[in-house]
Parts: structure tokens; C-alpha cells; sequence
């Protein structure tokens, strides 16, 4: 079988990037062809992306892979954070730059909302965790703000069916996206008539759900032309949300595994045969989002490499480290000197992280790190004391064992960071591939146009064309004294 190209264009919420994948039908090979960072902007009180430059960097990807490149591209495919959206309006313009999910905007609705309608109603229908960012209470905040925005809108397209509308126009919601946020009903998998309703916006407002690997259009001519491509390309409907892709790339055939989607945000959840909502999940912050194949995909949000990344970005600022000499530093630390609590909300803004970080220390009467190793060692270990408590829920979830966890994405290029792991939960971690989102998006993408047809499973092919890494789990019985001393400081 000849080699046939796809592109991955996968955004994360500090990054993006546009990946080539070539499958011949057994493996895939893939290549970057640019890189790019994300950052929101703040204008007046709001934090917002800015999207035009974000599609200015997909229509890059394009034009790189036309100059350097013979083949014919079979598709193209984008993923993206989650619940985030723009809005457009019945011409089909853009109004204005999407709100980040940082923007405080969603803690006023979620407040406001569980005040009218209580904290669990939206949850028991759509098994998402009440978070703030959730897209559900940044519209009700808009809708009690009276945006002129919402007024004017026609159409709520989430992060990739924007960008996918602006390659297309045409205009769809991909499944495995809608499914983040908390307007979803988790039984129909369609969108909740009451929490519409609740809501208060027009139910026109929300375009209909497209499943992973459909077509969802050409891309337009004119930006064909503008890239140097002279055939037709189609846009397909992958996981739409970059966790979703990731797992779909998942390596492996053993039921009785957790995974971690190492990024900005780590993922961390197992894959049940149905939806799972009840008081236990809610009262552990679980939600039940959708797979690339509509089943359930039950995991926690943790805040992951979000506070390291802020902190090497104030470092940078005096004099550049690199990720291998962060890591090497906090290696050459003193284990367990504190513990902080990575999902607290004082994180969850970017400014000035390593003094939030000392100051979470010293109220809580712990060593005050100083040196870059001690601050990184501090937050490494502590985000995996974190995995550790969201593994032991999942276990009790899963009513079993689960023998191994799998870290996927650009956390698990971090060979500290996977031992701790592996000594934290007192499992074998394989780690790799580091590009499983857009290893995902590129797979469904072959299989929405009959490429997998007989070739196996996604999770075979991946297993052919990667190699993965274990780490043994070490030191565990100190390990369970680090994290009850862990659990204590939480409280």
C-alpha cells in the first residue's frame, strides 16, 4: 500500500503544532511541520485567544507541507483543549476572539447557577464534574451579563469546529468535544433539553453533533490556493477534544489499565463499558466524557504541568533553562522537603507561580523552597501524590485491579517525572507516544477514509510504529508515609 499523508493539527492550551502522519498501511510516520506557542491575551477584565493567529499558524502547516512535500494529502483533522468556543453570527462572521477558559467569567456563572439550580443537576444529567471553566457556566455568565455577543449569535462553535469552520464552513459540533461541556445528556449523547433550557439560550444556538471520523467538508478553495494546493482536501471530524485523541492511541489490549494525558492539564482516568454518575464520582471531582467510538472516558482534571511551565517562564525571564536542566536539578533536590497541593485555585492563574508556591509553604508551616531543583522537585512530587489520589478512586471505580498506568503526550518525555509516578501508585508506568494526540487525530483520520480498513485496530498500529517505556514502581512503602504526610497538608 502506498504511503498516504495526513495532517494532525493539534492545539494545546500553551502550544500547537501541525503534524504530517504517513501511513503505509502498517505504521505511521509522522513529522513536524511547525510549532507554535498559545498564550491568552487579557483585554480589560477578560482573558481571550487569539484565533486568527492560531489559523494563521494551520494555514502555515499547509502551505509547509505543499512546498516540501510530493504527495497528495488525504485530510486534515484538528484537535483542541476543551470547552472553550466562539461565536458567529447568521452571516457567518466571527465575533470577536474567544474567552479562555481562565477568564474568571465562568466562576461568576457557576456560582450563580448552582445558586438557581443546585450543585448536582447538571451533573446527574450530563456526568461532567461542576469545574468553572465548563462551557455551560461561561454562557451563563454571558446570558446573565446580557453579552451583545450571545445576542447576535447564530451559532456556539467549540475550539475545533471553529477553526474547522473556518478551513470549511460548515458548521458541526464533533461528539467527543460537545461531551466536555456539561450540556450534554450522557444517555441520548445529545444535547440536554433541560440544561438548555436552564441556561436560557435558544436551542438553535447549538449546532448539531457529528460523531468522530465523519467528514466534515472540503477546505475552501481559496485557501487551497493560498497554501499551493490544486486538489481537494478533506476536513474530518477526529476527537475534536485532544484528550480524546490521545487515548485513542493508547498502545495497548490489556482492559485492566489507567491513563495519563501528560500536558498542561493531566488526564487521568480508565476507560468503562458505560457512564458512571453517582455520589462517589461527583464527590471526587470525575467526569464522564466521550470516546473517538461514543463510549465513556472517566477521568479526573488534574492541573498538571501548568505550574512548572509559569515557573521555568519566570526563570527564563533572568536567565534561559532548559526542561533537561529543570529536570536534572530536581533531581539533585532533597525528596518530599514540601508538598503543595496542585489543584488548588492559587495555581491557576499564571503570574508570579514560584512565589504562590512559597507561600502555599509557608502557610502551611512546610520548607519554603528556594533553589530551582527544590521548587521543581516540590511540584513534581506533588503532582504525582496528586495521580496517586485519583488512582486509588479509579481503582475502587473499576472494582479491580488496574495493573498498569499509560502516560501519553509531552508530560512523558520526563523520565523523573514517570518514576515518581510509578512509585506513587505502586504501578509499572509505560510511557510514550509523546505525540499521541495527534498520533489519535492522524489514525482517525485514516479510518474515516477506509486506510485502517484491514490493517487492525488504532491501538496496533500505534504499537507497531512507537516504542514505549516501562518504569517500576521503587521505595513503595516509603512512598505510602510521603503521602499520608501529603494527604494532612491537603487538609
Amino acid at each position: 500500500m502506498p504511503k498516504q499523508d495526513f495532517i494532525a493539527f493539534d492545539l494545546g492550551a500553551s502550544s500547537g503544532r501541525s503534524i504530517l502522519g504517513r501511513f503505509d498501511g502498517e505504521i505511521i510516520e509522522i513529522e513536524e511541520l511547525n510549532r507554535f506557542t498559545n498564550d491568552y491575551y487579557k483585554s480589560g477584565d477578560g482573558y481571550f485567544w487569539d484565533i486568527h493567529r492560531l489559523f494563521a499558524n494551520i494555514k502555515q502547516g499547509l502551505k509547509i507541507y505543499a512546498e516540501q512535500y510530493a504527495g497528495k494529502l488525504q485530510g486534515v483533522g484538528i484537535d483542541t483543549w476543551g470547552v472553550d468556543f466562539g461565536l458567529i453570527d447568521a452571516n457567518g462572521a466571527l465575533l470577536g476572539d474567544p474567552n479562555a477558559y481562565r477568564d474568571p467569567r465562568g466562576a461568576k456563572g457557576m456560582r450563580a447557577f448552582h445558586e438557581k439550580y443546585g450543585n448536582r443537576y447538571a451533573f446527574d444529567i450530563s456526568g461532567i464534574a461542576n469545574q468553572d471553566y465548563n462551557t455551560l457556566y461561561q454562557l451563563y455568565s454571558m446570558v446573565l451579563e446580557n453579552d451583545t455577543r450571545l445576542k447576535e449569535a447564530d451559532k456556539v462553535l467549540l475550539m475545533p469546529d471553529l477553526l474547522g469552520y473556518m478551513l470549511c464552513q460548515e458548521v458541526s459540533c464533533e461528539y467527543t468535544h460537545a461531551s466536555t461541556t456539561q450540556m450534554l445528556d450522557s444517555e441520548t449523547g445529545k444535547w440536554s433539553e433541560q440544561i438548555v433550557k436552564m441556561l436560557g439560550i435558544k436551542d438553535s444556538l447549538l449546532p448539531s453533533i457529528q460523531k468522530s471520523g465523519e467528514i466534515k467538508g472540503s477546505i475552501k478553495p481559496f485557501i487551497l490556493q493560498e497554501a499551493g494546493i490544486d486538489y481537494d482536501v478533506p476536513v474530518i471530524c477526529v476527537g475534536g477534544h485532544d484528550t480524546a485523541c490521545a487515548v485513542a492511541s493508547l498502545p495497548v489490549e490489556n482492559e485492566n489499565v489507567a491513563f495519563i494525558s501528560s500536558g498542561t492539564w493531566s488526564l487521568m482516568g480508565i476507560l468503562p463499558s458505560k457512564p458512571i454518575i453517582n455520589d462517589f464520582v461527583y464527590d471526587n471531582g470525575f467526569s464522564n466524557e466521550g470516546t473517538v467510538t461514543g463510549d465513556t472516558r472517566l477521568l479526573q482534571n488534574i492541573m498538571g504541568l501548568w505550574i512548572i511551565q509559569n515557573c521555568k517562564k519566570q526563570w527564563d525571564e533572568n536567565e534561559s533553562i532548559s526542561w533537561d536542566e529543570v529536570v536534572s536539578e530536581a533531581r539533585a533536590a532533597r525528596s518530599f522537603a514540601s508538598l503543595i497541593d496542585v489543584n488548588d485555585s492559587v495555581f491557576f492563574e499564571a503570574e508570579d507561580m514560584i512565589g504562590k508556591i512559597r507561600r502555599y509553604c509557608k502557610d502551611t508551616r512546610q520548607h519554603i523552597p528556594q533553589t530551582k531543583g527544590e521548587i521543581a522537585r516540590t511540584v513534581f512530587e506533588s503532582l504525582v501524590m496528586c495521580y496517586k489520589k485519583a488512582f486509588d478512586v479509579l481503582e475502587t471505580l473499576f472494582g479491580k485491579r488496574i495493573d498498569v498506568v499509560h502516560i501519553l503526550g509531552g508530560g512523558s518525555q520526563n523520565a523523573l517525572l514517570n518514576q515518581l509516578a510509578a512509585n506513587a501508585m505502586g504501578r509499572p508506568v509505560v510511557s510514550g507516544p509523546v505525540e499521541a494526540t495527534a498520533i489519535g487525530n492522524l489514525m482517525m483520520q485514516a479510518k474515516a477514509t477506509d486506510a485502517l480498513e484491514k490493517q487492525g485496530t488504532i491501538g496496533q498500529v500505534v504499537k507497531r510504529s512507537f516504542k514505549c517505556k516501562t518504569f517500576l514502581p521503587e521505595g513503595t512503602k516509603d512512598w505510602e508515609a510521603h503521602y499520608r504526610r501529603y494527604l494532612e497538608v491537603l487538609t
